[in-house]
């Protein structure tokens, strides 16, 4: 390949991937910041209802068909099959265009239904014409991001990495541009309503799809012949159009099932929160509104925090647990899972307690004052630190190819959700707490239940033991409680939040470094760290200040 456009080999792509996914997470993280003081909570809320709908809708569209293509491109590739190759990526664009105007034409379409559904017939908050109109205006990205995906994919299989990484990039930060700059100028400067606001938001992610989509194309056409110079000559057998689509939807369904399930739990909480805390637990629709804003939008953002670890480390866990999956080396299988959880619970089980006992001052210095918002968070963490866990084993059962028990333990956490969303938010408000609790211990209870199905079956299918992840989890647990402790007793001495963004940030800062401090030498002093990593904190150190 020339200089803009060259093969990557496993640890440098993966590197320059997980490089774009940090980058796309940090300015998702931190553009809610200003598109929170411009359109507000109820614009928050207009905005998750939206978003919620094209997550659901792109998981039919999209969800895992980047990798199909990448996974057929990639074998066609090393058996030399170029022509097949070539039609693949043909029929792929096809089926995605297919898809994404089908599920454009149905958004569009049903948006009228669609938000009536979402609202249940409440009054006082946003309206159904205000739904409607920012469905549909997010319903345009779908004609982008499914090619788009497929042209990602198709480098991918090509061990081209910068271009999909960067596009992703450019895609993001479009994104954000328009969300910032756009929203403001609708609401502040053209003083247009909150509806044309939030939908200009949403219009960014059509242009940016757009943009990435073009971005790639360019950089397939200016090296389109660099793609079928052939390495080997081979007579290619026939393969029909048939027999490559149902090998693209093979690889590319248990994804997107995967995807749409995960997807469920958002659109549960969509149609029955706001109506919910309305009409069975007395919420004003404005006070309803501002709490399904926080779970939708708002709140996602700290998660997003937790999942980014999760996502590193399922990175380097694929490579290494596939290699001894093809070797049937049992006991290293073994050992990698229990070494990957336990790694993953080391970062994100402090994080999501140390997130939660900062909520006050970080949702301060993210949002400013909010009746409901940090409150919400201090326990909507431990949803993300569910997730994280959950995401991490359902990799581990995909990389067996045990998509049954995926599916499975998918379909019966979405039950769990679907079963108890109501009934715990009755039953937590009967009792005083707050009801939106419920619906958060509901969507932990559900990924949950199929994180304990999934772990169930590696013991009991692949004989896994998890004596060693219990034993560690049982020590990070402690040493996360240790550090909470020892930050409410500075609690007593410090402030926990001067209501001062940039005071509090100093607050956070402050408070973070004693937490880690705490729970560091705790897990030396244990030797958790040492049975985790191989090392102890002070070998790591001289280590890597040796080099």
């Amino acid at each position: 390949m020339n200089k803009t456009m060259h093969k990557t080999t496993f640890v440098k792509g993966a590197l320059i991937t997980t490089l774009g996914i940090v980058v796309s997470k940090i300015l998702g993280l931190f553009y809610v910041i200003p598109f929170h003081a411009i359109i507000g909570d109820r614009g928050g809320a207009l905005y998750g209802y939206a978003y919620t709908i094209y997550t659901f809708f792109m998981s039919i569209a999209s969800a895992g068909i980047p990798l199909a293509v990448s996974k057929v491109v990639s074998e066609y590739q090393a058996l030399g099959y170029y022509q097949v190759k070539k039609r693949a990526f043909l029929l792929s664009k096809k089926i995605s265009l297919i898809l994404g105007v089908s599920c454009f034409l149905i958004i569009s379409l049903c948006a009228p239904f669609l938000a009536k559904a979402i609202l249940g017939g409440i009054s006082g908050g946003n309206s159904v014409e205000d739904v409607c109109f920012v469905i549909r205006v997010i319903s345009t990205a779908i004609l982008f991001v499914p090619v788009l995906s497929i042209y990602r994919g198709y480098f991918e299989g090509h061990r081209i990495m910068r271009p999909p990484s960067i596009s992703q990039v450019l895609e993001q930060l479009i994104r954000v541009l328009i969300i910032i700059f756009g929203s403001f100028l609708t609401l502040k400067v053209f003083h247009w309503d909150i509806k044309s606001s939030v939908g200009m938001a949403l219009f960014g992610a059509t242009v940016g799809a757009f943009a990435a989509y073009i971005y790639l194309v360019v950089k397939y056409l200016n090296n389109k012949s660099k793609f079928y110079t052939r390495a080997r000559n081979v007579n290619e057998p026939f393969v029909s159009d048939k027999a490559i689509i149902q090998k693209i939807f093979y690889y590319a369904i248990p994804f997107i099932m995967i995807d749409v399930f995960k997807s469920l739990y958002n659109t549960i909480d969509m149609v029955s929160v706001v109506r919910g805390l309305v009409n069975i637990c007395k919420y004003s629709t404005k006070d309803a509104e501002i709490i399904y804003s926080v779970l939708s939008t708002w709140g996602q953002k700290f998660n997003m925090i937790i999942l980014a670890v999760s996502t590193g480390i399922i990175v380097s866990l694929i490579p290494n647990l596939t290699e001894s999956v093809v070797k049937k080396q049992e006991k290293e299988v073994s050992s990698i899972i229990n070494r990957a959880f336990s790694i993953l619970l080391f970062f994100i089980l402090p994080m999501a307690f140390g997130i939660s006992f900062l909520s006050v001052p970080i949702w301060n210095v993210f949002y400013g004052y909010s009746k409901y918002g940090a409150d919400i968070i201090s326990y909507y963490i431990f949803l993300g630190l569910m997730i994280g866990l959950f995401t991490s084993m359902i990799v581990t059962l995909e990389t067996l190819k045990d998509y049954k028990c995926v599916l499975v333990s998918l379909i019966s956490g979405v039950l769990v959700k679907l079963l108890l969303n109501n009934y715990l938010l009755k039953s937590f408000y009967n009792l005083s707490f707050p009801a939106y609790y419920g619906v958060i211990t509901a969507s932990i209870l559900g990924y949950l239940t199929s994180f304990i199905i999934c772990l169930v079956v590696l013991k009991k299918k692949y004989n896994i033991s998890f004596e060693v992840f219990l034993k560690n989890l049982i020590d990070i647990l402690c040493g996360s409680m240790l550090m909470v402790f020892i930050l409410y007793i500075v609690k007593l001495v410090i402030p926990i939040t001067l209501n001062n963004r940039i005071l509090d940030i100093f607050v956070i800062l402050l408070y973070t470094l004693i937490g880690v401090v705490t729970y560091f030498i705790y897990n030396n002093k244990t030797k958790t760290f040492k049975r985790i990593f191989g090392l102890n904190i002070k070998q790591v150190i001289n280590k890597y200040l040796s080099k």
